[in-house]
């Protein structure tokens, strides 16, 4: 493993799940960007696992070709350590196989479980790119998960499926830490508005708001970085995009020390 500074951890690490109700909202490019947001943050060594068992693209944004991936830990042909590679950017990833298709049994269910756990005791901090939806899959992992982002932007649809997230988390996980980010906000004003509809309707409906966790302002240099195949914070440090997206890495960071220390 290049990543070698993770598996100096001796406590449980944190875990934080990425998730949309529906594709397109930038659940990928959030995980890949926080997770260099993370590490310069001084989060420690931080581990993206591609989680999306059956369209994982983390490595397609990223231009890479990994040799081992997450299938092949959990079908046991290769150790956690080996699969997982050091990324330029600073951070650790667990490649997922793009464009399998797989649907995973109870028991491979369970080893995806077992592996995140098992990472969590070697990385201080985990983050899982979930699919999109509301799979099994995804229902399970989020649930183990110590803290949900659920991804939403201004699109209706968007909003129906991030609230059915939202639903079916608090019956999976009564108590759990879900927060709302607000991506492809056309300014700050605009993610708030996308976060009030959401928060009036959880408070309304589920009796308890949902807490934001931040806004992501619309870049256009987010899909010119995608194009190119670089990391954001790589190719454009400075661009509002770039900015908000250290501003939730500082914002998770200094939740987990409060959390931490009480």
């Amino acid at each position: 493993m290049n990543g070698e500074a993770g598996m100096q951890a001796s406590r449980m690490g944190r875990v934080v799940a990425i998730a949309s109700g529906k594709g397109g909202v930038g659940k990928t490019w959030l995980a890949i960007t926080l997770a260099q947001a993370l590490v310069e943050c001084g989060a420690g060594p931080v581990l993206l696992i591609d989680a999306d068992h059956g369209l994982a693209n983390v490595d397609v944004q990223l231009g890479i070709d990994p040799r081992h991936d997450l299938a092949g830990v959990l079908a046991g042909r290769v150790p956690l350590g080996e699969a997982v590679l050091r990324h330029a950017a600073g951070f650790d990833l667990l490649p997922g196989r793009s464009g399998s298709g797989a649907v995973l049994d109870a028991a491979m269910l369970e080893r995806l479980a077992a592996t995140v756990a098992g990472a969590a005791r070697l990385w201080p901090l985990v983050l899982l790119d979930l699919a999109a939806g509301l799979g099994t899959v995804e229902r399970r992992l989020a649930a183990a998960a110590d803290t949900l982002l659920i991804l939403a932007t201004e699109e209706p649809t968007s909003l129906t499926d991030a609230y059915a997230v939202l639903k079916l988390h608090r019956r999976d996980r009564p108590g759990g830490d879900a927060r709302l980010v607000a991506n492809g906000a056309a300014d700050a004003a605009a993610g708030q508005r996308i976060w009030r509809s959401l928060d009036r309707a959880a408070l309304g409906f589920l009796g308890a708001g949902v807490p934001l966790a931040g806004v992501v302002r619309r870049d256009p240099r987010v899909p010119q970085a995608i194009r190119h195949q670089t990391p954001l914070l790589t190719r454009h440090p400075t661009t509002p995009a770039a900015e908000d997206v250290a501003r939730l890495a500082q914002a998770l960071l200094a939740s987990a020390t409060r959390r931490g220390a009480a």
